[in-house]
């Protein structure tokens, strides 16, 4: 795989150095200072479908593996529409990816890890539907293979299934260190967002981000702008905007439809 292959919106992946790629850094920046009070495992949800949750992921991914001295891991663990595969243009088999990892006890993670060496990136993509995703994420297993995943990687990125449509990621927040909220700004209904805030423990909201937000921004910083603060109960929490550029849904060259 050669990288104009991969969807324009991967910002961080095909233009690193771009204005556009600075607010994931933003993300990353806030990541890499919970590492050392345990901040490994991310994950990246959203209240609904189309707010971005899949291409904020892969970005987010894709900016915390520019640290040459750090490995990173992204899962796809929307097992009713994962889109990490098709974003990344991943041409394994479909059933190569975590629904296999879960039903085969003695597969090891690695084998169904696909390598982006161009990106410095590791993958896990979700693989073939299974008949029941939420009985399949309420396995122990899923739990057994994000541990070594967070044993053989400094950072793990895990792009889940909207929180208000599905139980699903509510199921996985036991196995993660925190959540990342997309939210598609002027689309996300304000009650569903509150909804989705709920679902999360306040300890793991590591913050949101804006996606779609045609506000202007200050002169002085041109066309991108990122805003944090922190809390009083010293968890940094994250609002930002992402670049006019990085901010349309992503679309999937196979379904046509925003993730």
């Amino acid at each position: 795989m050669t990288a104009p292959r991969i969807d324009q919106h991967l910002i961080s992946l095909l233009q690193p150095r771009s204005f556009e790629a600075e607010q994931y850094r933003v993300l990353r920046h806030v990541i890499e200072e919970g590492k050392d009070g345990g901040l490994n495992v991310i994950a990246v949800s959203s209240a609904t479908v189309g707010d971005g949750k899949t291409t904020t992921s892969i970005n987010l991914a894709g900016t915390l593996a520019q640290n040459t001295t750090a490995r990173v891991l992204l899962i796809d663990v929307d097992l009713r529409r994962g889109s990490v595969a098709a974003g990344l243009r991943l041409r394994a088999p479909e059933a190569n990816g975590l629904v296999d990892a879960i039903l085969t006890p003695g597969l090891d993670l690695s084998a169904v890890v696909r390598e982006l060496p161009e990106f410095r990136l590791s993958v896990v993509p979700s693989g073939r539907c299974p008949a029941a995703p939420y009985e399949m994420l309420k396995s122990p297993r899923l739990g057994q293979l994000i541990g070594q995943a967070r044993d053989r990687y400094e950072y793990v990125v895990i792009d889940t299934p909207p929180l208000v449509p599905v139980p699903d990621a509510r199921v996985v927040e036991k196995w993660v260190d925190g959540f990342v909220i997309v939210v598609r700004a002027h689309r996300t209904p304000q009650r569903l967002l509150e909804d989705a805030l709920n679902m999360v423990s306040p300890e793991k909201l590591i913050g949101l981000v804006f996606n779609g937000d045609q506000r202007p921004t200050s002169r002085h910083y041109g066309y991108y702008s990122s805003y944090y603060h922190e809390p009083t109960n010293g968890q940094g929490t994250l609002w930002t905007r992402i670049a006019d550029t990085a901010k349309r849904p992503f679309r999937s060259r196979v379904s046509g439809t925003a993730v």
